[in-house]
């Protein structure tokens, strides 16, 4: 699915706007517990766990902890990778 959105003149000024607009979206979701930590990281693009987790240390994002759905969406994803 693709989502179009408009921003201000100033911001897509900025080197990746698409992405930044990704990553505000996909931390907010992640905070507010909306995406799970494999809907985040499918949605970031990234492989791993390990992966992800480095964007969020990154981005300060602390207050979500790895949860027990987190474990068996990313278990299902190993298996259907297999």
């Amino acid at each position: 699915m693709q989502i179009i959105v408009t921003i201000p003149d100033d911001l897509a000024q900025h080197p990746d706007p698409a992405r930044e607009a990704l990553e505000a979206f996909a931390i907010e979701g992640y905070r507010s517990g909306v995406l799970s930590a494999y809907q985040t990281r499918l949605l970031l693009g990234f492989e791993t766990r390990d992966e992800l987790d480095g964007f969020l240390k990154a981005h300060e994002v602390w207050d979500r902890a790895y949860s027990v759905e987190d474990l068996e969406k990313d278990a299902a994803g190993f298996e259907q990778q297999a």
